[in-house]
């Protein structure tokens, strides 16, 4: 998504410019091209040669040098930008942008720009928070920047509060979402789901599975890189959700599935990732089962102090969704579903895999299928690749090679979008 695009980052005289310096070396790292613009004041924390070094290009601070090249070139910069970043954006330079003074480089560059501008306020909490700084921020907003929020914590101050510069990840973030403004789900809407379900034995048990999410994160990433609007509905992970993303947080397959009726109504994409439990405890204790085998409704302790759990099946949710839409019903209370679904399921298994994920692609009636064994080592839960194999309802399948999850993730989508036309 970053390879070859022209990123202008700014940089601003607060003690958070040194975090800018690790955001220039990943977008740098990416294959992004990265120019550096520090004002005046920022040159007093992070030195331009620092930025220079990670990015590999010139770091640019004076406009007015007296051979005049700056002068120059920070109109080069302004129509070669893709999106201009200012990381840690300041209260002064806010209020510069806000009211179009352009009287050092960086805003300069600011004002002659038509690219994307993304804004990460980074200051003291009194600062923040002044009258004449939300102001400033909400006129920014209004003409189309994307501010990225500062965290809440503690402040180079001591103080505790709002001004933190969120970390390198959520700039990155903020930075690819903007660049895939336009990109080929712009104005779409689209739904995964991620993770394993846990359904629960006792308050402290539960019946669950490996998943790890990654897929599904990563099919979520790549979408809001691409334009989208995404809703993101994932069982329990070790994963941060990816910024600008909406995430609805699940336990259970009954919880998966009420969440998914709610937010496909309006939906342009479903794609099912999430590694649902079969089946759940058909009756869940109320209390931690104790070794003793005392007896509880719907689990049963044998002579040695063993239990037999009795399970029932969970709802099929692909399956419903396909009953529903044949049928022309709401699978809620919320009101008829106003456009088809472009639906995708996943399959993961040990054996058969193509057959399997044939029949299942036939039954719940699927647009696409992704098929994977996660047998596999390097193509299991957990694991950072993937290799699959993609169905399609037309007919035929692909064999990808072995990938990094967010190139599969690029390739799901980009046989989805013709679906969607």
């Amino acid at each position: 998504m970053l390879l070859n695009r022209r990123i202008v980052v700014g940089i601003c005289g607060g003690i958070a410019s040194y975090k800018a310096v690790d955001l220039v070396s990943k977008l740098q790292q990416t294959g992004a091209l990265v120019d550096v613009i520090l004002t005046k004041h920022a040159e007093d924390f992070v030195r331009p040669l620092t930025f220079a070094a990670v990015s590999h290009r010139p770091a640019y601070t004076d406009l007015w040098e007296a051979s005049g090249q700056a002068a120059e070139m920070h109109i080069v910069l302004a129509e070669e930008a893709e999106v201009l970043a200012i990381v840690p954006a300041t209260a002064n330079t806010l209020a510069k942008l806000a009211h179009g003074i352009a009287d050092n480089m960086l805003t300069a560059v600011a004002l002659a720009t038509q690219a994307p501008l993304v804004l990460a306020p980074a200051m003291y909490r009194d600062m923040y928070t002044h009258p004449a700084t939300r102001a400033n921020l909400a006129l920014l907003r209004e003409r189309g920047a994307h501010i990225v929020e500062p965290e809440v914590g503690r402040l180079a101050s001591g103080a505790i509060g709002p001004g933190r510069l969120p970390e390198t990840a959520v700039l990155l973030g903020a930075i690819s979402q903007a660049l895939g403004r336009n990109g080929d789900l712009a104005g779409r809407k689209v739904v995964v789901t991620a993770g394993g379900t846990r359904e629960p034995i006792d308050p402290v048990r539960y019946v669950g599975n490996r998943s790890s999410g990654k897929m599904g994160f990563a099919l979520a990433t790549e979408a809001r890189d691409r334009g989208a609007q995404v809703v993101l509905i994932s069982g329990p992970v070790a994963l941060d959700a990816p910024y600008g993303v909406e995430l609805h947080a699940v336990e259970t397959a009954l919880e998966m599935r009420d969440a998914v009726r709610g937010a496909t109504l309006d939906a342009d994409v479903l794609i099912m990732s999430a590694a649902v439990a079969d089946f759940r405890p058909a009756a869940p204790a109320a209390h931690k089962l104790k070794k003793e085998g005392r007896a509880e409704q719907g689990i049963a302790f044998d002579a040695q102090g063993g239990f037999t759990l009795h399970l029932v099946r969970n709802p099929d949710i692909l399956g419903e969704l396909a009953a529903a839409e044949d049928s022309g019903e709401s699978l809620g209370d919320e009101g008829k579903r106003q456009k088809r679904l472009v639906r995708v399921g996943f399959a993961a298994e040990t054996s058969d895999l193509v057959s399997y994920a044939q029949g299942k692609l036939a039954a719940k009636r699927l647009d696409l299928l992704v098929g994977n064994d996660v047998s596999r080592s390097d193509s299991g839960f957990g694991a950072e690749t993937n290799k699959v194999l993609i169905f399609h309802a037309a007919g035929g399948m692909e064999d990808l090679p072995l990938m990094p999850k967010q190139d599969v993730a690029a390739a799901i989508w980009d046989r989805i979008v013709p679906l969607l036309r």
